[in-house]
């Protein structure tokens, strides 16, 4: 019989009968998928020369393999069956899931395309595959994007005249990569008149790299390596060679020291160890061994001294701004709003992460994706609070899932769960593993290790005690169960253990060869040599999103989020009434005006006093706990690209507008009914108005120094102090209560205090000079220049507390850079 051939995918293939061909989501497989719902290694495809036909063989895949054939009928699910001319074969799903269709060709098809290793010599997908011509095209472009493997483009066939060769996720590219972290229209080769081609980046929202460095436009060598999405490319000649990042990836770090402190103390000590492909990891030792330490170094967050940390070969630190979508790291903390739904905190997450134009379809397929590969499809519209702590550190799984991460790191995932729980997350991270990355958990989880292909055992001091499969550790350590090994870890502190593990077999056999190969020699990527924290210079974070995009995902979030929570909901409208019902307490028979036949009135200040502090006190507690408790979540996604200012002014806007609101709320209750100017300074017939305009810019001045107090702090309960403060010092400073103009220092303090500011912008309304007796009878001309009754004062009161909260807000964005990767901070 002709050899067959087969539709995967819009692409016809065909097929050798000296060979058989695997179908599964494993790079490794002859036809990859990256469709959850289908099996690592789901099928295979044999041609026995006893049964003289094709033959497919489910591999006892978990959700089936179905067939649409006339001899079988269908759709069935089967576990063998003979493939003849119109088999139609869906895995993982009988009504949608991927299809591999089978056609007769009239004569055999010889151009080959060449496939090979991911990424490294050796390797690759299985089988060579045969291209029929005018093959891979798809809506007149060509899709590589779920091969995982590296594919060969001939430019010069493909251009067909043209000057430009377009890369991108839209189906009129020539080039298509199916990743979501790549742009609609991400890149273009052009070729320049000295006959060379360059990469032009299209404004990507993710950038264009080239040996990990963003460009804007390059010309290109035959050594230079392209980065876009998950893809890397290089140009040789006319052929364009691809390899999309799938997994298939080594990761290892190289004598990596972290020293703290002016003595240079070591909390992390020439640490060496290489992961495999695919594999989990875990890292175990006692307290003070470096455990945080050492996932902070390896993920960027504070880089380590010295060392390199090397990803596929290519320097974590000096490539970040490229390689950190390829790292998923998952905290102690949960770093999603826990008051949204599992699914509705997805959708905001992917939002922030993927391109600006990729469409909410896109994005929601992703989301839907890995809650079901998390197994969270009974949980998904259930509010994270609601869920176990397992299942919440699924969730927070399933957000670093979303931009389908090589590597996944996770700190104390198993913290805080009873023992069923540990094993349960311990084998879910066993299933990401065996689905196609590489896992590395730090753990108190002993019992579960056995499901480990490795474990690094850190002694005191951040030392490698060992470092192999763990069922060979225990006999390392001459001990019978784990918790004996932490102990004599703990209790020996001061013994050489690093050196007794140099000088073992294990050493040699699993980390020797580590150490021995320099960076820029190992296989696979852009080596670079050298690393730590002189290798910090790394190119500005790209943001997944426009600025402006960014900003609005931001806010709605943030609306959803306050939204949900009642308790804040109920505070945010009882406090501005409570506050503005005390200041009615203030008798005050003529209001906030002169007495009508002249003279005094000695009771304004006390009421103007009164709802300054209300709007200081109101506005510092709708602020003072936001930024610290969303810390965590804010690290994260400074990581992944989340703009510092976009992030910061989401919440001065939300918050702005609800302070506001109860600025009016607290004006109104405490002015009702009052006697008031009867004219403005600047609206002149509503004098009640520019009252109210002062409470509201008052609270939202407040508010912006709650964030300050938030920035700085370290824990939610440290807010409360320092709100008690805050509203006490607003009280000294006011100028209400006693002379501060000519008092050396502390007129010049209280310019730095909003109260001031508000207290006089009131004041100069109200003509407060005028209507108040003088401080000192002596001097009865003696008045407050902040208080003066003219428009241009109130202009400088009011623009004076603008300036306030522009400086305060500066000072927010600065101090939030305390709370990111450090290899992302500017020196």
């Amino acid at each position: 019989m002709p050899e067959m051939q087969l539709d995967w995918n819009g692409r016809t293939w065909t097929l050798d009968t000296d060979q058989q061909y695997t179908i599964g989501r494993s790079p490794e497989s002859s036809f990859a998928t990256d469709d959850t719902r289908v099996s690592w290694r789901h099928a295979v495809i044999t041609y026995p020369p006893e049964q003289r036909q094709w033959v497919l063989k489910d591999r006892q895949s978990t959700n089936g393999t179905y067939a649409v054939n006339p001899a079988i009928g269908g759709p069935e699910r089967i576990h063998e069956a003979p493939l003849t001319s119109g088999t139609a074969l869906r895995f993982g799903s009988a009504a949608d899931g991927p299809v591999l269709s089978v056609v007769t060709a009239p004569e055999p098809v010889v151009a080959a395309a060449g496939v090979g290793g991911a990424g490294a010599a050796g390797g690759g997908r299985g089988p060579a595959l045969a291209e029929r011509e005018g093959g891979y095209s798809l809506g007149g472009g060509t899709v590589y994007g779920d091969r995982g493997a590296t594919m060969i483009r001939d430019l010069t066939a493909a251009q067909r005249g043209r000057t430009r060769y377009r890369i991108g996720r839209g189906l009129e590219n020539d080039l298509v990569l199916t990743d979501l972290m790549v742009s609609r229209f991400h890149a273009e080769l052009r070729p320049t008149s000295d006959g060379r081609t360059e990469i032009v980046d299209l404004d990507s929202h993710n950038g264009t790299y080239v040996n990990g460095v963003r460009v804007e436009r390059h010309v290109l060598a035959p050594t230079d390596v392209v980065g876009i999405g998950h893809s890397a490319f290089r140009l040789v000649g006319t052929e364009l060679q691809e390899f999309e990042d799938t997994g298939a990836v080594s990761f290892a770090a190289r004598e990596l020291v972290v020293e703290v402190g002016p003595q240079k103390t070591r909390i992390l000590d020439r640490v060496s160890f290489g992961l495999g492909e695919k594999s989990l990891v875990a890292v175990v030792g006692p307290s003070g061994a470096g455990k945080s330490t050492l996932i902070k170094a390896l993920t960027g967050y504070r880089p380590a001294d010295s060392g390199d940390v090397l990803y596929d070969g290519r320097n974590l630190y000096k490539e970040f701004a490229e390689l950190r979508s390829r790292i998923g790291l998952v905290p102690q903390d949960d770093i999603l709003h826990s008051q949204l739904t599992v699914r509705t905190a997805l959708r905001y997450a992917a939002r922030l992460r993927f391109p600006g134009d990729t469409r909410p379809e896109e994005r929601n397929a992703r989301v839907e994706e890995v809650i079901r590969e998390l197994g969270l499809d009974q949980r998904a519209d259930n509010r994270i609070t609601t869920l176990s702590g397992g299942q919440r550190k699924r969730v927070s799984v399933a957000l670093e899932l979303l931009t389908k991460p090589s590597l996944l790191l996770l700190d104390e995932p198993t913290s805080g769960l009873d023992p069923g729980r540990e094993k349960q997350t311990m084998q879910t991270l066993r299933g990401l593993a065996d689905d196609g990355r590489t896992v590395m958990v730090v753990t108190h989880a002993v019992a579960s290790l056995n499901l480990c292909d490795r474990v690094l055992v850190l002694a005191v001091g951040g030392k490698v005690a060992y470092f192999g499969p763990p069922e060979e550790a225990l006999a390392f350590f001459r001990q019978d169960d784990w918790a004996d090994v932490l102990i004599q870890l703990e209790e020996h502190k001061d013994y050489d253990w690093a050196q007794r593990y140099r000088d073992s077999q294990h050493y040699q056999v699993y980390s020797a060869d580590v150490e021995a190969v320099a960076p820029e020699n190992r296989q696979g990527g852009v080596g670079v040599a050298g690393g730590g924290r002189g290798a910090r210079a790394a190119t500005a974070p790209p943001k997944p999103q426009g600025w402006l995009s960014q900003l609005t995902t931001l806010c709605r979030r943030y609306v959803s989020v306050i939204s949900s929570d009642r308790g804040f909901i109920v505070l945010m409208a009882v406090l501005p009434l409570v506050l503005g019902a005390v200041s009615r307490v203030i008798p005050s028979a003529d209001g906030l005006a002169a007495p009508p036949g002249g003279g005094f009135n000695k009771d304004a200040p006390t009421v103007l006093l009164m709802l300054a502090i209300a709007a200081c006190f109101t506005g510092a507690a709708n602020s003072v706990r936001e930024l610290v408790k969303e810390r965590v979540i804010y690290e994260r996604e400074r990581a992944t690209g989340l703009s510092r200012s976009a992030y910061v002014l989401s919440k001065v806007i939300v918050l702005g507008v609800i302070t506001a609101v109860q600025g009016i709320v607290i004006a109104g209750i405490g002015m009702a009914g009052r006697k008031l100017p009867t004219e403005g300074l600047v609206l002149k017939s509503l004098p009640e108005v520019e009252l109210i305009l002062v409470i509201m810019l008052l609270g939202v001045v407040a508010m912006m120094v709650g964030l300050v107090i938030s920035s700085v702090v370290r824990a939610p309960e440290s807010t409360q102090p320092l709100l008690v403060i805050f509203a006490i010092v607003q009280v000294v400073f006011t100028g209400a209560l006693f002379k501060i103009p000519g008092t050396p220092g502390l007129e010049q303090v209280a310019w730095l205090m909003p109260s001031r500011w508000g207290v006089a912008a009131h004041a100069a309304t109200i003509n407060l000079n005028k209507i108040l007796p003088p401080w000192d009878p002596k001097h009865p001309n003696a008045t407050d220049p902040l208080w003066d009754h003219t428009a241009s004062q109130w202009g400088i009161n009011m623009g004076a507390l603008a300036l306030l909260a522009i400086v305060a807000g500066v000072l927010v964005t600065r101090l939030l850079r305390r709370h990111e990767p450090e290899v992302m901070r500017k020196r």
